[in-house]
């Protein structure tokens, strides 16, 4: 009875040991690190409780064990080979059982601690960590708010203020950032089980402390070259007046002798010496050096001051004359028929005459019309002196091989530029003499013409690859020679891009005069016309730079946008871990915006010297803009937005450089996707295959999800197609909230799968077919029909649930079928929707 007993005893522990067992398996650990540690305290309470038992059942094993032993042990010895008896090995055997499960406990515990040790460590390093992000992002905020420039000394002496204090508190932020650092690295020391999770976690810490710290430190210094330039003409305009006051307020009846006008010179001249380095300020050096600040605002009060000191040195200039010439002649003493005072009050005096901007309005016309006729002579005297010389036989012999029959090369379109402007541009401009309202409408009814510079930049890079190979030949030498030209033939090769820009320039300057003038609507969409024309021109030159591009980039239509981004990538596989979000290093990619796609590249450097370098755009992968949405804002950085492809199949998060640059590619990118919907919008039937449906409709829809933590609204924009034989789709089905959890920010979600790649499974049919080379039905509208394999020709095996047939069908008309998947969610599982 007690051998049963004991027996039983020992069943009863090794099922209090798997239930123990099977408990700390399946139960789920709280999110919070004091449920954590409780729970951690309670299992091993537990713990020591069943040790406690196991010591307690193993004692009286062995009382009963002991008590079934022979009491002499030369009977024993001499017994040793006989069996020993049944309960004595029954108990024996039951102890060796209790003491193998209770090593295995002990090593499964050891092992469970550690576990729950190593998460609740990880628990309250993830919380230090979303401490110290949600930290820095909300400085970020701060700093991004808070202007890198002013409008006057003052401005900008209080903003340096402001950014030094958020700088103090950077600072503090990232020796934080450090500690938590340092304890994950500690951590990953340790071989935490987590070890991927919390290197990314310190390498993403410690990239938001140098992001914040770069930007705090670049507005610093862009604030101090601010207060440095606000300075300098701060100072040039007291001078001013000083000038002003001292010219105004000499006692002209003491300048009327020779040694009153001395006087008055050495009086100019000490104050010259003395305000010298204010006076002889000029303002292109100024704006040269402090270029990387000018804001339309700095450029005006630059140009103000321009004025205010020419009129100054001018003023200085007539009285050092007139004085000069008192002081070289002998003068009677001035009688004064009524005294006057000797010191008068000082008053200042004004510098200059505020009513100038119509001369100047003119000036700007004149040298409009001017510079056009220098540029029409020297398009000619390129194209005779250079262009008609390489068919001059006497010339020819001067070429060298690599430069025959290569004039389109060199010189690309330049003919048709200069019969545009010599026949057609200049008659134009010269006709607004007598009427200056017609300049703007010049330009704008002339805009496509102008599109024949896009072709000359495009052809520039082969121009001077081709010049710089023959550069140093006789043949250009003599040419250069024969027309008397200081500069060599690449710099007229330049002419044309740099009248260009000239054009904007003198728009601009035309503007800044004309507010109460006619035609100045003309003259703003003419400047419009002209800053998108230099924009297309830019973007086209980068786009020809695309390298590694299996395809014709034209059948991607126009490309509207281009530039350099930061790019995150992720991709949809189901619910995402932390540990399994995108790397957080970006790429750095130059994006190209199509009409028809959204191709990404990679920019290199080409080897060579500071003139031969160029850049390239090696491919990477392209985005079909029919396909793709976008979400305008990402948690975190207001300069980040979403694109994301094919249902959220691939993600990519952009960074651009600036709010405003994000702004510009977001409004492009809306502008083509309510493009693709107007030019499909609409009802029209079709038959194909045999199939037959009645509606497609592209819908682009808005959608406003809900408030993320940062209390901002993403707006996402995506395209969805599908098709309906009776009834419309509801528009937000299928719609889910993206969580912070599963991806690199907080936004919407739409669960769709792409519907020109079907995958086997079950789905409900929307629209009837018929079976290949029958009049029957292989499939009715509101039939569940399973796809079970694709052959090698673009046919699946398809099986129709409800009827029990099979046949195969071509992939066009099974699109038909079951619809876009991508929208309807027409995939089912177990359940039909």
């Amino acid at each position: 009875m007690a051998i049963e007993s004991f027996a039983l005893t020992v069943k009863e522990i090794a099922q209090m040991l798997q239930s123990f067992g099977t408990e700390l398996a399946e139960t789920e650990l709280p999110d919070d690190t004091y449920s954590i540690e409780r729970i951690l305290a309670l299992r091993t309470e537990k713990y020591c409780q069943l040790k406690g038992d196991i010591t307690i059942v193993t004692k009286e094993g062995n009382v009963l064990l002991r008590s079934l032993e022979e009491p002499d042990a030369t009977e024993r010895k001499q017994k040793q080979h006989r069996d020993r008896p049944g309960d004595w090995e029954t108990v024996n055997r039951l102890l060796a059982q209790l003491h193998e499960m209770e090593t295995a406990f002990d090593g499964f515990w050891e092992k469970h601690q550690l576990k729950m040790e190593q998460y609740l460590q990880l628990w309250k390093f993830e919380q230090s960590f979303q401490e110290l992000q949600s930290a820095i992002e909300f400085l970020m905020g701060q700093q991004a708010e808070l202007p890198d420039t002013g409008d006057s000394v003052a401005q900008v002496t209080q903003r340096l203020k402001d950014v030094g204090n958020l700088d103090g508190l950077a600072q503090d932020l990232v020796g934080k950032a450090q500690v938590v650092i340092l304890h994950g690295h500690q951590l990953a020391a340790n071989h935490h089980y987590a070890v991927s999770l919390i290197c990314q976690r310190c390498n993403e810490l410690r990239h938001h402390s140098d992001v914040l710290s770069e930007e705090i430190k670049r507005k610093h210094v862009r604030l101090r070259m601010t207060l440095d330039l606000h300075t300098r003409l701060q100072q040039a305009l007291e001078c001013c007046d000083e000038g002003a006051n001292l010219l105004a307020n000499q006692p002209m009846d003491k300048c009327q002798s020779k040694e009153g006008a001395q006087k008055a010179l050495q009086d100019i001249d000490k104050f010259l010496e003395s305000s010298l380095p204010y006076l002889s300020y000029d303002p292109q050096v100024l704006c040269c050096d402090f270029e990387s600040v000018l804001t339309p605002e700095i450029k005006v009060q630059i140009q103000s001051v321009q004025i205010k000191l020419e009129n100054v040195r001018s003023m200085f200039e007539n009285q050092q004359t007139c004085f000069k010439k008192l002081v070289d002649q002998q003068v009677r003493p001035v009688q004064l028929v009524a005294p006057r005072p000797e010191n008068p009050p000082r008053s200042k005096s004004p510098l200059f005459s505020p009513k100038h901007g119509k001369s100047i309005w003119n000036h700007v016309i004149n040298e409009l019309i001017e510079t056009e006729r220098v540029y029409v002579e020297e398009l000619f005297t390129v194209l005779m002196g250079y262009r008609a010389e390489m068919d001059n036989p006497a010339m020819v012999i001067l070429m060298p091989p690599v430069l025959r029959n290569r004039e389109d090369v060199l010189f690309g379109n330049m003919p048709e530029i200069y019969d545009f402007h010599n026949k057609i541009f200049l008659h134009n401009l010269e006709s607004c003499v007598g009427a200056p309202e017609r300049v703007g409408l010049c330009f704008l009814e002339r805009v496509k013409d102008f599109q024949m510079y896009e072709k000359y930049c495009q052809n520039k890079p082969r121009s001077e690859s081709l010049w710089r190979q023959c550069s140093e030949s006789t043949f250009f030498q003599e040419c250069q020679r024969k027309l008397e030209h200081r500069l060599g033939l690449d710099s007229y090769l330049l002419k044309p891009v740099q009248r260009l820009t000239k054009y904007q320039l003198l728009l601009k300057e035309l503007l800044k005069y004309s507010t109460s003038c006619d035609g100045v609507k003309e003259l703003q969409e003419a400047l419009v016309a002209m800053l998108d024309l230099l924009k297309s021109v830019n973007d086209s030159m980068h786009q020809i730079s695309i390298t590694g591009y299996d395809g014709d980039l034209s059948e991607l239509g126009k490309v509207l946008m281009q530039g350099s981004f930061s790019v995150w990538a992720g991709h949809r596989k189901g619910p995402t871990k932390m540990k399994d979000l995108a790397r957080f290093k970006p790429m750095q990619r130059h994006l190209f915006l199509y009409e028809k796609a959204l191709v990404f590249c990679k920019k290199r450097e080409e080897h060579g010297d500071a003139h031969d370098k160029t850049s390239s755009y090696s491919f990477k992968h392209f985005l079909k803009m029919n396909a793709v949405g976008i979400t305008e804002n990402v948690k975190g950085d207001h300069r980040k937005f979403e694109i994301w492809y094919s249902g959220r199949e691939e993600v990519y998060v952009v960074q651009a450089p600036t709010v405003d640059v994000k702004m510009v590619w977001l409004s492009e990118m809306r502008k083509i996707l309510f493009k693709q919907q107007e030019l499909i919008k609409g009802t029209f039937e079709q038959f194909h295959d045999g199939v037959h449906y009645s509606r497609t409709f592209l819908i682009l829809t808005l959608l406003i999800c809900k408030p993320s933590h940062s209390h901002q609204r993403n707006i996402t924009y995506f395209l969805a197609g599908w098709s309906r034989m009776s009834q419309s789709v509801e528009i937000c089905e299928g719609l889910e909230d993206w969580s912070s959890n599963n991806y690199l920010s907080n936004c919407s979600d739409t669960e769709e799968e792409d519907g020109n790649q079907l995958s086997p499974g079950k789905y409900k049919a929307l629209a009837d077919c018929k079976k290949r080379g029958s009049e029957d039905l292989l499939v009715k509208n509101g039939d569940v029909i399973q796809l079970l394999h694709e052959d090698g020709e673009g046919q699946w095996l398809v099986k129709n649930l409800n009827r029990r047939k099979e046949g195969w069908i071509p992939v066009n008309s099974l699109q038909i079928v079951i619809g876009d998947c991508r929208f309807r969610n027409a995939k089912v599982a177990g359940i039909i929707r």
